[in-house]
């Protein structure tokens, strides 16, 4: 700790210690406010300048700058909605002298009546103070701000002090994350919760975080992914399911991607992978329309268009548009000369894989406007349906907007036999070091041998809609406490 700042907290504390003497509460249980600033501001800005109203109104906030004088003092105070001015003067505030004891950061309550200064800004004028929460460490300053980058993610209540303006960015994601519910409500899905803990991970190619309990004495393992639970419904007789949830992959940080994440998946029986198009097409748009008022949005100085229908491109035909590749008339050696000439590399050759690989090199970054990648090669997932007419294909599209894949979507396979057959595949992989491939669930094997309906399932990354629809560049900035190196 700096020596100034050391004496500020020691400044501080002798404050407390005198307030306390003085028989003053520093921290005392509750306070009546009736207003945020932001409705003060909107219910009187028609006032005129030099106006004063009989409105009496109580307000309470930080104290982000004060300036105390012998009869007069002004302060700006911080609530979860934005500012306010408030103008104090000895003959109005009994308790005025304390106003001396207030530092920067301090909490405090304000009772008075609205007026607008000559200067046109809406204000309180005090006629009773409360001391709510004395602060004892300083705040940043407020010409340097919290500039170091790892310091506003990991004391992120400094971040959100410093720059309140980042809090909007979470009063967006409590509507995004609402009007999903909401939307998902009405065409009569059911929310249902999945178990963080699992005996067996599955439903994604990812590596999962372990754990072990101890009176069992067995290892668990944090969700990767909700989709073979919410399947394990399906069998049981619910036809709409959703989960708006946490998933864990032990996987790098970067600008697009966190430990751990909020996804929202859906299952949704006797439909398929072209009904689930259409609902995310309506989902988004709604969510762009609710928080911005319109289908299109800025974002990153690039205008994103949400409104229905959305470009579909079949992977094969993305890579003949966008990488000038026709795959289909390329020998196995010739597509290994086109991974090796861009540096790409895969564990296992497969015409699939590479195929993959290429399609995530060359074009995923040129697909700025929401864009469906249909029909992937069959090797990309063991849970979803074979493509109709082409069994080299499976029934499966991602989305895709300013370059990044947003969601993920099947004709979700039903039939128990090749489920078994892929996923004993799967674990033949991970036996053999493939760390990202899923164990065998002989469980959920044996619940869809019971019958699962046909369905369409979706998953969307939240996190990262909530980006877009935010203009924010990195995913740590729409999560609240992401996950930071240690000091």
């Amino acid at each position: 700790m700096k020596k100034e700042e050391n004496d500020l907290i020691k400044s501080r504390k002798e404050k407390l210690n005198r307030l306390i003497e003085e028989g003053i509460n520093p921290y005392p249980y509750s306070f009546d406010k009736t207003h945020d600033s932001s409705e003060i501001q909107e219910e009187y800005s028609k006032l005129k300048d030099g106006e004063h109203t009989r409105k009496k109104v109580s307000v309470a906030g930080r104290v982000l700058t004060s300036r105390v004088m012998g009869k007069a003092s002004f302060f700006t105070i911080l609530d979860r909605a934005g500012k306010i001015q408030v103008f104090a003067t000895k003959d109005k505030l009994h308790n005025y002298n304390q106003l001396k004891k207030v530092d920067h950061g301090d909490i405090i309550g304000i009772v008075g009546k609205v007026f607008k200064t000559k200067r046109g800004e809406v204000s309180i004028d005090a006629n009773d103070f409360v001391l709510l929460t004395k602060s004892l460490r300083p705040l940043p300053d407020k010409h340097k701000g919290l500039k170091d980058e790892e310091t506003r993610y990991r004391q992120r209540y400094l971040d959100f002090i410093a720059n309140p303006e980042k809090k909007d960015i979470f009063f967006k994601r409590n509507i995004i994350l609402k009007e999903t519910r909401t939307f998902l409500d009405k065409l009569n899905f059911t929310e249902v919760e999945i178990p963080a803990l699992q005996t067996i991970y599955g439903g994604a190619a990812a590596r999962p975080f372990k754990t072990h309990i101890n009176a069992w004495n067995i290892d668990l393992f944090l969700s990767i992914s909700p989709e073979l639970y919410l399947k394990r419904l399906l069998v049981g007789g619910f036809e709409q399911v959703y989960t708006i949830g946490k998933n864990f992959r032990n996987e790098g940080v970067d600008r697009t991607h966190n430990p751990e994440f909020t996804m929202m998946e859906c299952y949704w029986a006797y439909k398929d992978y072209n009904d689930m198009m259409v609902l995310v097409e309506n989902l988004v748009e709604h969510l762009a329309k609710k928080v911005t008022g319109g289908s299109s949005v800025k974002y990153q100085g690039k205008t994103i268009n949400f409104k229905a229908p959305w470009t579909k491109l079949t992977m094969k035909g993305a890579l003949k548009k966008y990488g000038k590749l026709n795959v289909d008339k390329l020998t196995d050696s010739e597509l290994k000369k086109e991974l090796k000439k861009h540096k790409l590399e895969i564990k296992k050759f497969t015409r699939g894989w590479a195929i993959n690989e290429l399609f995530e090199a060359l074009v995923e970054e040129k697909l700025i406007q929401p864009t469906f990648i249909t029909d992937y090669p069959k090797e990309t997932s063991p849970l979803c349906k074979e493509k109709r007419g082409d069994p080299e294909l499976i029934e499966r599209f991602e989305f895709f907007i300013n370059g990044h894949e947003v969601g993920n979507a099947y004709s979700e396979l039903n039939n128990p036999l090749i489920q078994e057959k892929l996923l004993a595949e799967q674990e033949k992989e991970r036996v053999d070091g493939d760390d990202e491939a899923n164990p065998m669930d002989e469980d959920f094997v044996t619940a869809i041998e019971h019958g699962m309906p046909p369905a369409g399932g979706l998953g969307i990354g939240m996190d990262r809609i909530i980006m877009l629809l935010t203009d924010s560049s990195h995913l740590r900035d729409v999560i609240a406490f992401p996950i930071t190196r240690p000091k």
